[in-house]
């Protein structure tokens, strides 16, 4: 597992705006103990991380990418292989976190906008700054009441707005996507 388990915890608990005392509660745990993980001082259980991941609705995976790897190269490097894998299918978006690390102001997000798909309406504003590049395909981005068209190699960003998405094209779209801070 890697030592970054107790980082990704606090993003990730600080993102969804729940406060140590609660994210303890709700895996039946003392805050000290939920404190002394996510400062790196002890390691939860399998058990206890599956609690966790649940309640931070992520995979219980996303914390042991990268495991296998060098000491001095996890939080560093994420490989291509160990990137954990974010949405469906049947949803017209999946997305991998690139970022190897939720412990710093941005993170990377590789996502891929199936043909044909689309968000269903817009999604409300966040607290984050998002960007990002299109590397194939195409893709409609509407920003508030502002519709673009964006073509590979084009890029866009935005700041805590609503937002929503459509690709009317028969090949994915493929974006490289910027969040700060981290959200997942």
């Amino acid at each position: 597992m890697s030592h970054h388990v107790g980082e990704d915890i606090r993003s990730l608990r600080k993102t969804r705006g729940m406060t140590l005392s609660q994210l303890a509660a709700d895996v039946g745990r003392s805050v000290g103990w939920l404190s002394q993980i996510e400062r790196g001082q002890t390691t939860p259980s399998v058990r206890d991380l599956g609690l966790l991941a649940e309640r931070l609705e992520v995979n219980l995976s996303f914390f042991f990418r990268s495991s296998a790897r060098a000491p001095e190269e996890q939080g560093l490097v994420l490989r291509a292989a160990d990137r954990p894998t974010i949405g469906s299918a049947e949803s017209g978006l999946t997305e991998e976190l690139l970022s190897p690390t939720l412990s710093g102001s941005f993170e990377m997000i590789r996502s891929v906008f199936a043909p044909r798909s689309s968000s269903e309406g817009p999604r409300k504003a966040r607290p984050t700054e998002d960007g990002g590049v299109l590397l194939s395909g195409s893709l409609t981005l509407i920003v508030g009441e502002t519709e673009v068209q964006l073509s590979p190699g084009d890029s866009f960003q935005f700041n805590q707005a609503d937002y929503a998405w459509r690709n009317d094209g028969t090949e994915p779209a493929v974006v490289i996507w910027v969040v700060s801070p981290p959200i997942y």
